[in-house]
Order: structure tokens, then sequence, then C-alpha cells
């Protein structure tokens, strides 16, 4: 599938404009998810002004029809469009709600289906191993603050934005518990493994040598402040390659594995969505399919009726 481009840098029409603030300021959406819905609806609206079409409130069902035929000509996939759409849909509820709109050109369009794939992970001894290595640089206070986000995102399956707005308070090492906002400014309590303990305390020890006063965030940059997504993003891919990884560590492989790895052992498919923080447990499933991808590997290798004659 071909890279996406990022829209052309359009002036915000004033319509789009108000809703981003209301997904910011009224619904308390994270930062990048209204990036994203800022990001999608200015396609969208680029589109539309490269089809010389009329203003929001005035489109209809077939010119989005039309620009999601575009779209999927291009080599888009269904995931994407479906998300678009789910974009587009919420921008017209508001419209609607505002007197913008008469209707909701979105609501009876679906997407097309697209095979849903796999989520990577890392393979549990590889990642045990990494995670034990000696790179040297323990002393340096950013190595331990790397350390002790890795060791967070395994041992507790967060996304990069809920690992971000964590603050020092939300972390109980007595009952070994992290209290986490994640989507919708829903809360959940999570457990935290007992090598992330020490990883969060090794780091806690030399974060006063950086954290700005008053600050409350528990991950923070050289400049003292909350930590940046990119920043963490950037540092994981450092840390893995000082330690020898031959692929690249991001936070949501870290999450998937965290994810899998656990259902793996336990075969808890509620306990695991619970522990994501996944609304419905339909999204939990996926990891149901990695599963069985293992033990049919297993099978494979083992059942001597399934073995290939050498």
């Amino acid at each position: 599938m071909p890279l996406e481009s990022e829209p052309s840098a359009l002036p915000i029409d004033a319509d789009v404009g108000a809703f981003l603030r209301h997904l910011a300021d009224e619904r308390r959406m994270s930062p990048h998810t209204v990036s994203n819905y800022r990001r999608d609806l200015l396609r969208v609206d680029a589109w539309r002004r490269e089809q010389h079409l009329p203003g929001w409130p005035d489109l209809h069902e077939a010119e989005l029809r039309r620009y999601l035929a575009h779209r999927h000509r291009g080599g888009i996939d269904g995931r994407t469009l479906a998300r678009e759409l789910s974009a587009l849909r919420s921008f017209y509820t508001y419209l609607l709600r505002e007197g913008r709109a008469r209707a909701n050109p979105a609501r009876g369009i679906r997407a097309p289906k697209s095979g849903r794939p796999l989520p990577d992970t890392f393979d549990a001894d590889g990642l045990a191993a990494l995670l034990d290595a000696d790179a040297g640089g323990d002393d340096n206070p950013l190595t331990r603050r790397d350390t002790a986000i890795v060791e967070l995102f395994y041992s507790s399956g967060l996304r990069l934005a809920e690992l971000i707005a964590l603050d020092c308070r939300d972390i109980d090492p007595d009952d070994a518990t992290l209290t986490v906002t994640g989507k919708g400014n829903k809360t959940r309590r999570v457990p935290v493994g007992r090598q992330a303990l020490a990883a969060i305390a090794a780091w806690r020890q030399v974060r006063g040598l950086i954290a700005a006063d008053g600050e409350p965030a528990l991950f923070v940059s050289q400049r003292g402040t909350r930590i940046h997504p990119r920043t963490v993003q950037a540092r994981l891919k450092q840390w893995a390659q000082a330690r020898g990884a031959a692929r690249r560590l991001h936070p949501h492989l870290l999450r998937h594995s965290f994810a899998s790895h656990l259902l793996e052992s336990s075969g808890d498919l509620r306990a695991v969505q619970e522990l994501l923080g996944h609304a419905d447990i339909s999204t939990t499933q996926i990891y149901t399919h990695l599963d069985f991808q293992h033990l049919a590997q297993v099978y494979d290798k083992a059942h001597p009726r399934a073995r290939k004659r050498r």
C-alpha cells in the first residue's frame, strides 16, 4: 500500500476549526486524537476544493462516495477509509448540533472491507534478553528513564499517549498498581510488574536532576518538562539498537507483545481486554488469532502426522 501523503497546507475551514476546538475543549480528547481528526478532515477538504464542490453543509452522500472511491483507487485500505468516515460522521454530528448542516451525508456509507492484519509482536525470549542486556550507561539518567519506559510499556500494556500522560502520583509502588487515563478520558488501574517497578525506582532516584521544579510528569525530557511522543519513539529505537536488537522497537509493538504473551499464558480474554482498556472485546479478540497462530506452529513442528517428511 502506498504511503499516505499529508494534506496540502490549506487554511483551516471555520467549521473544521470549531469542531477541533470542540473535540479538545468539550470532549477532552487527547492532542494525538485531535491531530488525527484534523489530518483526515483536511484531506477531505483539500479534495473538495480541488473538485470545486460546495461547502461542508451542502455536501451530499454521492460526493462523499466519490471521495472514498478516489481514495480506494489510490490504494488506501478499508481500515483507513473507515477511520476517515468515522471522522466525517462525528464532524457532521457536530454540524447538525450547531445548526450548520441539515443532514449527515456520511451516516449511510460503509467503507470497503479489507483483511485485518495481525498486530506485530516481539518474541518473549528475545524481548527478555533485550531487557536483561547490559548496554552500558546505566548511570546516565536518560538511560535509566528509557529502560523504565520500556519496562512499563511491556509490563502494563500502555498506549503511548497513556504513558506520556502519567504523573508521579499515578503510580503506587506499595500496591504495585498504576492509574491510567485512556481513550475517552476513562481511567483504569493496572498492575505493574516487579522489574518495571525496580526500573521506575531507579529512574526516580535521578529524575530530580532533570525535572523542572513542580513538574508532575513521571517521564520528562532533557528540558525538564513532560516528554514528547516523538522523543519516546526515537529513544526506544536507540535503546534497542544499543542492545543489538535486530528489529525496530516501538511503543505499540510492546503493547501488542504484552497482550499476546499474557493471553498465550492465561487464556483469559476478558482480563486482557480490561488491562488494555478496550471498550469492545472484539478489539481484543485479534490476539486470539496470534495465539492460535503460535499453537498451529507448535502443532506443525511436534505432531507426528503434521511433520513434513524430510
